[in-house]
């Protein structure tokens, strides 16, 4: 159950659902550490608003690994998107509490959300970066 129910939260990012997806318990806790703020958000109708204002478009999975833990999931993810016409990426970590077949929390660390101006910025960086390495 635990398996098809994260499988359930991964589609919903991919697909810009979140704000509809159906896998958050009544008492269920969002614990988000975003760039420069750290938040909190209670309730499955509250998490689904946030969630649902984080993936509001459909995107592609760059990177997306999923780790069993004890209770649930570790869900790390590079997810690539276009809103209102420009390219978006962003790199973030989910630590998911499952109970009684829905999600009780959600430990979120965010890196942000970074256009296609700022994706070309640090991928230059990376490249300086490499070279560097190479002739050290």
């Amino acid at each position: 159950m635990t398996n098809s129910l994260i499988t359930e939260f991964v589609e919903a990012i991919q697909q810009g659902t979140m704000a509809r997806a159906d896998v958050f318990a009544d008492g269920a806790t969002l614990d988000a550490t975003v760039p420069n703020w750290r938040f909190e958000v209670r309730g499955a109708t509250a998490i689904n608003a946030e969630l649902g204002r984080w993936y509001a478009d459909p995107g592609e999975y760059l990177e997306l690994i999923r780790t069993e833990i004890a209770d649930g999931e570790l869900v790390q993810l590079s997810l690539t998107w276009t809103e209102e016409g420009v390219a978006h990426r962003c790199h973030q970590a989910h630590v998911l509490k499952v109970a009684d077949g829905r999600i009780v929390s959600d430990t979120a660390y965010c890196g942000g959300r970074w256009p296609a101006s700022l994706v070309a910025e640090m991928a230059a960086a990376q490249a300086a970066s490499d070279e560097a390495g190479e002739t050290a």
